[in-house]
Order: C-alpha cells, then sequence, then structure tokens
C-alpha cells in the first residue's frame, strides 16, 4: 500500500511516517521500477504500534527501544515493563515540577492587584526585583520532549 494508505490506517501523517522512515524507525520496502514506498500489513502495525506509544507519552528513543522488543519474540515482559515503569516515574517528577510552577504561578497571580496600574506584582517577581536579589523559583524547568 501507498503512504497515504499507511497513513489513513494507522492514525499518522504522511510526514510523520517520512520522519519514522528518515529517523530509522520504519523501513517500508520500496516498489521495483519507481522506488515508491510500498507499505505492508506489518508496517502498517508498526506504524499504528508507534502512534499510540507516542500517545501514552513515550519519547522517541524509548518507542525504539519499544519497537525493538514489539518486534522481538525472545522479548521478556519485563524489560518491556521497566521501560513503563521508568516511564511512569519521569511523568512524576514531570507533574512534581508542573505542580509547582503551578504554586508559584498563584502566588504571583494573588499578589498581583489586576488594575489599570502599571505596577505589577508578577513582572516584579520575574524581573527579580521584589525583594533582595533574584527569585527564588522553587522549580526547575524540565525538558518533556526527547525530539
Amino acid at each position: 500500500m501507498n503512504i497515504g494508505q499507511a497513513a489513513a490506517r494507522s492514525d499518522l501523517s504522511a510526514k510523520t511516517i517520512r520522519y519514522y522512515e528518515d529517523i530509522g524507525l520504519v523501513v517500508p520496502r520500496r516498489q521495483p521500477g519507481n522506488d515508491y514506498r510500498d507499505y505492508t500489513d506489518a508496517d502498517v502495525e508498526q506504524l499504528s504500534f508507534l502512534q499510540r506509544a507516542r500517545a501514552v507519552g513515550f519519547g522517541l528513543d524509548e518507542c525504539r527501544e519499544l519497537l525493538e522488543l514489539f518486534r522481538n519474540p525472545q522479548r521478556q515482559a519485563a524489560d518491556v515493563k521497566q521501560l513503563v515503569v521508568d516511564k511512569m516515574r519521569q511523568l512524576d517528577e514531570q507533574l512534581k515540577a508542573l505542580q509547582s510552577m503551578r504554586e508559584t504561578l498563584a502566588g504571583m497571580a494573588e499578589k498581583c492587584a489586576g488594575d489599570q496600574a502599571p505596577h505589577c506584582a508578577i513582572i516584579e517577581k520575574l524581573a527579580g526585583h521584589e525583594g533582595q536579589g533574584s527569585p527564588v523559583m522553587p522549580f526547575t524547568l524540565i525538558e518533556t520532549r526527547d525530539e
């Protein structure tokens, strides 16, 4: 099947499928004579697997590992579970960081009058002009994508 058909069946865009091909996640065979991509049912199954893995938060490197396990009939469930447990731990850390950011923002919003005056406690906080020295933010920005 062509890339448009594979895209429709896998719920991915043709652009995403081409990208996955470029980075080696999927390797469709090429039609002799015209070099068009020819996706098999197995390719579409792997593309659908990738779509679902991405939908639950796995990054591309993690998807590569999961796909290798998916393709390996000798895989061990413990290896798959460990990837999921690691992802859950990472998500827990991100949730804590996001909650901390939200609490900081809520505190700034509470201190801002929100009126027509030019003075704004939020701007002062972000500019480091509130109190002594630079503001201390109780969180570290985290990277949420590995692409």
